[in-house]
């Protein structure tokens, strides 16, 4: 067995020869442990609240969005759809109208945007994930399906059919407002709320549904115009093959975007605390990691006798310095190994039992990430030998000269 790694290995496992120092060992040993929990459990509760906060978009969202690059719309011939169905990868093509609108009910006032959908709708995203009253639409062109919060702004209830929801829009050329007679600015439609959805607090104040054919008649479009494509692909490996495929059906410049590009800002932000949390939660253990250094400068000064003579018996400085070196590491890789598994059951138990919740019925949300694992074992490990280094450099010529047999 190596020189340096035996006496290493022995020094950690064996008591010290003074108290205190056995103390402070013991103390760097649990600072390791709860720091690497601690790491790893904040990363998990991170990647679970990325999920929870994604996965309800993901209902919401299409697989591929295309859009033109210049102007509002699209034109979308029959013979351009039948192309677009007929491309390997694709399961579902919707056409789509998105505009913003001004609504009106029972004397209250609201900004929102429509979004005229058809029948096969309930194929590209999952009504059913988002609808908490009511139904998805049907045939019937007055209705619509409202956002949480557009109906909390203007005190809608669904099925209410005692006072219809007046859904408005600028006509298609009008330069000037009248407001004494809005029917000549304004194209009115007016609605009925059959379901209620909610996805999120943005999405819920932003978004109402009606029927294609009722948003085409309310802006005056064509049977062949819509502001966007929305497709379901068969396989999301597919993707890179069915954008050439698109691309090369339009002669006019188009964007295709996918759930990611959609929520871009979204996972940003994630992203982004999700980074400065790791960055604080590593500055706390670079600062925890002190006791490292500590515990192995103690050990030197307690130790300077027996190194005196292991020199004298012909060790190295080199191999002096090695000894404590390895016994830090050691102690936090063994330390953050030990701590890592404790995270990993508390996550797992979480994720299991529920012991703590966001609000009443929704527990919080964590998930079981191998890359936190990687990145809470590579950070402790990284660290600990940094402070192992710099701990072991305390032995020098000069202080083992001093010290005395």
């Amino acid at each position: 067995m190596n020189f340096s790694f035996y006496i290493a290995r022995r020094y950690l496992v064996s008591k010290n020869g003074k108290n205190a120092i056995n103390i402070i060992n013991i103390l760097s040993f649990i600072i390791t442990i709860v720091g690497t929990a601690a790491l790893f459990i904040v990363l998990s509760g991170f990647s679970g609240l990325k999920e929870f906060s994604t996965g309800f978009t993901g209902y919401f969202d299409p697989d591929l969005q295309v859009t033109a690059v210049q102007g509002k719309t699209l034109e979308i011939p029959l013979s351009r759809k039948r192309a677009l169905e007929n491309i390997t990868g694709i399961a579902v093509v919707s056409e789509v109208i998105e505009e913003k609108a001004f609504l009106s009910y029972s004397e209250k006032n609201d900004i929102a945007y429509i979004k005229g959908v058809p029948e096969n709708y309930d194929q590209i995203i999952e009504p059913d994930s988002i609808l908490i009253y009511g139904s998805w639409l049907t045939d019937n062109d007055p209705q619509v399906i409202i956002g949480a919060g557009i109906a909390d702004d203007l005190s809608i209830s669904v099925n209410d059919y005692s006072a219809f929801m007046q859904i408005m829009v600028p006509r298609p050329g009008t330069n000037a407002i009248n407001v004494m007679n809005l029917s000549r600015s304004f194209s009115t439609l007016d609605a009925i709320a059959t379901g209620m959805f909610s996805v999120n607090e943005e999405l819920d104040n932003k978004y109402i549904f009606m029927r294609l054919s009722a948003a085409r008649t309310l802006l005056n479009y064509s049977d062949t115009t819509a502001s966007a494509l929305e497709i379901k692909l068969t396989d999301p490996n597919m993707e890179d093959d069915v954008r050439k495929e698109i691309e090369a059906l339009f002669d006019v410049d188009i964007e295709i975007k996918n759930k990611l590009q959609l929520n871009g800002a979204l996972y940003k932000m994630l992203n982004s605390e999700n980074l400065a949390v790791y960055l604080i939660f590593t500055l706390v253990l670079i600062i925890a990691l002190f006791n490292v250094v500590g515990s192995i400068i103690m050990m030197i000064l307690d130790k300077k006798k027996n190194l005196k003579t292991l020199l004298d018996l012909g060790a190295e400085v080199g191999q002096l310095r090695r000894i404590f070196f390895l016994q830090g590491s050691l102690m936090t890789i063994s330390g953050g190994i030990l701590g890592l598994l404790i995270g990993m059951a508390f996550v797992y138990g979480q994720m299991t039992f529920n012991w703590v919740y966001i609000a009443p019925g929704i527990p919080y949300p964590f998930a079981m990430d191998w890359l936190n694992v990687l990145i809470a074992l590579s950070t402790i490990v990284v660290l600990g030998i940094i402070a192992s280094y710099i701990g072991s450099r305390r032995i020098n010529d000069r202080l083992l000269s001093q010290a005395k047999l």
